[in-house]
């Protein structure tokens, strides 16, 4: 594992962890736009991190895929569930390095509950105009079809308290989960509950541990969400391969870090989606997946 890779473009900079390829800061003159983290403490509730080869939780860490049972390390024990994935924990190479790009690479080679091997790459790109953008290239190097998703966690982050902050998002439909934060049926349209936020608004008492489908997309395929606050706007975009967002205010953290940041997780698919089958993606061998989001300062309606 190498050192942190430090990217400038115009007003930008972004730190960039070898250690599960995340995201540890991205300013914009000198204004954090995503909660940060240190080299010495580590992430804190996934700060920055890309999750694969599963975002968000799988219920008893069990699954069933073509037709064989696979039991995962349950690593959330209080819910039960395993947690978005292993590649955040995982030493990533660093393949590429420039003022403003930073490529990293990650051969999974099996692990238990999870026997397949995956070519896992990401590439931060940073530009004075476009911020940052952040692309991710799976690969089946196995004999047979592996299951897969992605997911990365920032949390957006502008002046003064998320309360006060003005939020859109894009999502028409929430999924609604039980207790352990599991899907507890289909997704249900947002109008008319506390979680519409196709119009911007105000966040307010509004909690978030939640996940969103159904999102609005401009015509070039891209879904934005933008947070604004402080004289600071700061959107996320997600293309296609994106068909989800988990959206977690950072309530119940520790005192100091409760609701210090706003999570907007891109997620290829829901939670339990090994489980349930729904949008997964299943990678025959040699085939490759492909994603791409990213986060920049925006005007308040991009």
């Amino acid at each position: 594992m190498g050192d942190a890779i430090e990217l400038n473009a115009g007003g930008y900079r972004a730190v960039v962890d070898p250690r599960g390829a995340a995201l540890r800061r991205l300013t914009w003159r000198d204004r954090d736009l995503v909660w940060p983290y240190s080299g010495t403490e580590g992430p804190t509730a996934f700060q920055g991190q890309f999750l694969a080869p599963w975002p968000n939780r799988i219920a008893d860490g069990r699954y069933v895929f073509a037709g064989t049972e696979y039991r995962l390390p349950v690593t959330e024990p209080a819910r039960g569930t395993a947690l978005h994935g292993f590649a955040h924990g995982e030493p990533w190479r660093t393949t590429g390095a420039a003022p403003d790009r930073a490529a990293l690479a990650l051969d999974l080679a099996g692990v238990p509950g999870y026997p397949f091997r995956l070519e896992l790459a990401v590439d931060y790109t940073l530009d004075a105009a476009d911020g940052l953008a952040v692309r991710v290239r799976a690969r089946n190097a196995g004999a047979s079809p592996a299951p897969y998703g992605n997911g990365f966690h920032p949390y957006l982050r502008v002046g003064g308290a998320l309360a006060d902050a003005v939020l859109r998002l894009p999502g028409s439909l929430r999924l609604p989960v039980d207790g352990r934060l599991l899907p507890a049926g289909p997704p249900e349209p947002v109008a008319g509950t506390e979680h519409d936020f196709r119009v911007p608004r105000r966040v307010g008492a509004t909690v978030f541990d939640t996940a969103f489908t159904g999102l609005d997309r401009g015509p070039d395929g891209l879904a934005w969400s933008v947070l604004s606050g402080g004289g600071t706007s700061v959107g996320l975009w997600a293309d296609r391969s994106y068909g989800w967002l988990q959206v977690f205010s950072a309530d119940g953290l520790p005192e100091g870090l409760h609701r210090s940041g706003l999570a907007v997780e891109p997620m290829t698919c829901p939670p339990n989606a090994f489980a349930s089958g729904h949008d997964l993606t299943v990678l025959e061998p040699g085939a490759e997946a492909r994603s791409a989001f990213g986060i920049r300062v925006v005007d308040a309606a991009p």
